[in-house]
């Protein structure tokens, strides 16, 4: 029964664990990436897949109960909106005119923050 214990502890703490890691990692992504979509992206990974690990680890820290019900409704809930939202964020943004930055545009030398503008066939973003 130990054992049983130890190991279930060991598995819900892993998974916390990389949840928090995934979260870490995805909110330096957001400050960091250049533009709209790339934060848009970064922002739905750590919202899918980090909370989707670190509600699995609650549940299995917590057992078969009530509250392991609650939290995979929880998880299901994510799972459908949270790809949904971002990708209808970024479809919206780019129907409004808002160009995604590519690595030839710094190379070139332009600013990932500045809006749109120019005739793209003259060298406009």
């Amino acid at each position: 029964m130990e054992l049983v214990w130890t190991l279930k502890t060991v598995l819900a703490a892993a998974l916390l664990c990389g949840g928090a890691f995934i979260m870490l990692v995805g909110s330096i992504g957001i400050n960091r990436l250049p533009d709209f979509f790339s934060r848009t992206h970064a922002a739905a990974n750590v919202d899918t897949l980090g909370m989707l690990l670190f509600v699995g680890g609650l549940m299995v820290h917590e057992g078969l109960s009530i509250n392991s019900a609650k939290l995979l409704l929880i998880v299901v809930f994510l799972l459908l909106t949270s790809p949904i939202a971002s990708h209808a964020l970024a479809r919206r943004a780019l129907l409004a005119g808002l160009v995604p930055w590519f690595a030839k545009d710094h190379a070139a030398g332009a600013d990932p923050s500045a809006p749109a503008g120019g005739d793209p066939a003259e060298g406009g973003r």
